[in-house]
């Protein structure tokens, strides 16, 4: 199900050394450095949906479930953004968090579900959460509410480790 239309307030995707400095974290994973960043984000490898050639973005997780293991993650830049408009082409796809690989499938949230997974990161994080929906351009007084609503125009999703996938780590030769 599409996320409402808010692509109109979205923020322009950074230039110049706002871009170098927000693609900074994917050079540390291509340095072989992707554990300093800790489990809070992880590098998605995805496939250009008109070119078929290989990309990659860096991402925060939203969420964590070690259980049945998955990773969530949101398009701040709206359903527009690349990435996400890759993952609906191809959803199986490769991630890496630290050092560790996971096969895993994309499944894209409802605005419900958005709606609690923000309520939930802005528990976790009240500051980061309201700079973020601040940049985004998404009212919200710091009320739960306010982040459910934000949620609701946030797309979400949930990257599903593949069923028996062991995550194994890169080797350097």
């Amino acid at each position: 199900m599409p996320h409402r239309g808010t692509h109109g307030t979205r923020p322009q995707l950074p230039t110049g050394w706002r871009r170098l400095v927000a693609r900074a974290p994917l050079l540390l994973f291509r340095a072989g450095l992707g554990p300093v960043l800790g489990k809070r984000f992880l590098l998605l490898h995805h496939v250009g949906r008109t070119t078929g050639l290989d990309r990659h973005v860096v991402l925060e997780v939203v969420a964590h479930e070690s259980l049945h293991p998955g990773w969530t993650v949101a398009s701040g830049f709206g359903n527009g953004s690349d990435w996400y408009r890759n993952l609906r082409a191809h959803p199986k796809t490769v991630i890496q968090v630290g050092n560790r690989y996971h096969a895993v499938t994309a499944r894209f949230l409802s605005p419900d579900d958005g709606a609690q997974i923000m309520a939930d990161y802005a528990r976790r994080h009240p500051r980061t959460a309201r700079r973020l929906c601040a940049f985004l351009g998404l009212p919200t007084d710091g009320t739960e509410t306010s982040f459910r609503d934000a949620g609701r125009d946030i797309p979400f999703v949930r990257l599903e480790a593949a069923d028996g996938h062991h995550p194994h780590s890169r080797r350097r030769g």
